[in-house]
C-alpha cells in the first residue's frame, strides 16, 4: 500500500458514488437513498475486490507460518497497520491495537487500563451525549471500583458546556472518556481544548472516534489524546474490525485483556511470558480479510481526500438543514456550530418509527429510535428522533428527495 496518496483534483460525487455497487439498487421499488451512514458506510468496490483478493489468492492465517501464503498474509496484516498509523499519524505501529471495533476498544481500556488504575473514590468524566459504548463499560468500572462516574453537561443547542467541564476537573478524575461527534446530534466536541485541559490536570483522556475518523482529518499527535478509538465500518470499511490507538508507554504498561495464541511469548503450566506490543492485545486468529479491508477503506477516502470529504459533507449538512427547516412542525434536534453531516429530528404529531416506516416505502433509509444514546433522548425529554446522516456519496439531491418524503409523512397523518 501506498505511504502516501494523492487527492482526486475535483470532488465529483458522480464518480464516487459509481464506486459503490449498492446505490445502483432498488428498494421497495425506489432508487435506494441511503442516509443510515452514522449507523454503517457502504463500501466502495475497490474495499469489496481487495477482500475478495485477499480470500482468492492470500488466505492463511497471520504470524509463525513459514509457508508462502502465511508469509504474504502476515505483510498484508502488518502493511493494514502501518497504513492505519499513517492515516492518524501516531508514533509508532506498536500504538495501533487492531480490535472488532470502537465497543470492543472501549471495553479495552476500561478493563486493562482501567482495572489497574482507578479505585475507591477516583472519578471518569464522560459527556452527557455519550454513545451506549462510552457510557456502559465505564459504569461497570465504577461500580466495580467504588469510583464515581461524572457527566459533563449539554447545552440545549447540542454543545458540550466547556467552562463546566473545565470545573468538574479536579485530582480525583483518573479518565475523560469523550466522543470525537456525537452519533446523535452530530455535534463535533473541542477535544483539543478537552484534552489539553485533562492534561493539566493530570487526567488522562479517551476519545471514541467512531463518529470522528469518516468525516474529518484525524491527528493523534496534534490533538494529544491518549487513547482513540474508532470502527471500520463507519469509514467505508468492513464490518467487524476496529482499531485502539494508544500511546506506548500506556499499552506497555496495561496487562492483557484475552488469554491466547499470539498474545504470548512463551507459555508453560508454571508460568506465561506476554507477547510485545501490540500483539500482546490480539489473542487469537484476528480479522485478516477485515484490517485488510479497513486499510483499503482508509486509502480509498485519502484518495479523495480527507479535507474535501469534510467541505463536502458540510455543504450537504448546510443544505439539508435549511431544507428541513422549510417543513412545518419538524423541529432539528442538535444544533452545535460545529456539526458532522448529522441531522437528528422530531416531527410533530408523528412517531420517529412511523417516520422510518413511511420513508422505507419511498426507498429511504433513516435511522429512527434512540440511536444508542437515551441519555441524549431524556436530556431532550423526547423518546427518539429520525436521524438522516450523510457521506461522501449523498448528494443534495437525496436531500431533496428526503424533504418529498418527510411531506408525505405529514400527508397520511393529517
Amino acid at each position: 500500500m501506498s505511504a502516501v496518496i494523492e487527492p482526486r483534483v475535483e470532488y465529483d460525487v458522480e464518480s464516487i458514488r459509481r464506486d459503490f455497487p449498492i446505490l445502483k439498487r432498488l428498494a421497495r421499488g425506489k432508487h435506494l437513498v441511503y442516509l443510515d451512514n452514522a449507523a454503517t458506510t457502504q463500501k466502495p468496490r475497490q474495499v469489496i475486490d481487495r477482500i475478495v483478493r485477499y480470500y482468492s489468492e492470500e488466505n492463511s492465517n497471520v504470524h509463525r507460518g513459514v509457508h508462502y501464503l502465511s508469509e504474504l498474509a502476515t505483510v498484508e496484516y502488518e502493511n493494514a497497520r502501518g497504513y492505519v498509523q499513517r492515516f492518524i499519524n501516531a508514533r509508532d505501529v506498536k500504538e495501533i491495537v487492531f480490535t472488532r471495533g470502537t465497543t470492543e476498544s472501549i471495553n479495552l481500556v476500561a478493563q486493562t487500563w482501567g482495572r489497574k488504575n482507578v479505585g475507591a473514590g477516583d472519578e471518569i468524566l464522560i459527556s452527557a451525549i455519550e454513545h451506549h459504548s462510552n457510557i456502559v463499560p465505564w459504569q461497570m468500572l465504577c461500580a466495580e471500583k467504588n469510583a464515581t462516574l461524572r457527566i459533563v453537561p449539554v447545552a440545549d443547542n447540542g454543545e458540550l458546556l466547556i467552562d463546566e467541564y473545565e470545573r468538574m476537573l479536579n485530582p480525583r478524575v483518573k479518565l475523560v472518556a469523550v466522543g470525537h461527534g456525537s452519533n446523535a446530534l452530530g455535534t463535533i466536541n473541542p477535544i483539543k481544548r478537552m484534552i489539553a485541559a485533562a492534561h493539566a490536570n493530570g487526567s488522562l483522556v479517551l476519545i471514541d472516534g467512531a463518529q470522528g475518523v469518516p468525516h474529518m482529518r484525524v491527528d493523534v499527535q496534534d490533538h494529544g489524546s491518549d487513547f482513540y478509538a474508532f470502527s471500520g465500518h463507519k469509514v467505508y470499511g468492513p464490518t467487524g474490525v476496529g482499531v485502539l490507538y494508544g500511546r506506548e508507554a500506556l499499552l506497555d504498561a496495561m496487562p492483557p485483556w484475552q488469554g491466547g495464541g499470539d498474545m504470548i511469548l512463551s507459555v508453560s503450566f508454571e508460568k506465561t511470558t506476554y507477547n510485545a506490543l501490540p500483539y500482546k492485545f490480539e489473542a487469537g486468529t484476528p480479522n485478516i480479510a477485515g484490517v485488510i479491508g479497513l486499510a483499503a477503506a482508509l486509502e480509498y477516502v485519502s484518495s479523495i481526500g480527507l479535507d474535501a470529504i469534510a467541505a463536502y459533507e458540510h455543504e450537504l449538512l448546510v443544505y439539508a438543514t435549511n431544507r428541513l427547516r422549510e417543513i412545518e412542525g419538524l423541529r432539528i434536534i442538535g444544533t452545535a456550530r460545529e456539526k458532522a453531516a448529522v441531522i437528528s429530528f422530531v416531527l410533530e404529531g408523528v412517531h420517529p418509527h412511523d417516520i422510518g416506516t413511511i420513508l422505507d416505502q419511498e426507498g429511504i433509509a433513516v435511522r429512527t429510535g434512540h440511536h444508542c444514546a437515551q441519555p441524549v433522548m431524556l436530556r431532550y425529554n423526547i423518546p427518539a428522533t429520525g436521524r438522516a446522516s450523510f457521506g461522501l456519496y449523498n448528494t443534495k439531491e437525496e436531500a431533496d428527495v428526503l424533504v418529498a418524503g418527510l411531506r408525505k409523512v405529514i400527508e397520511v397523518f393529517r
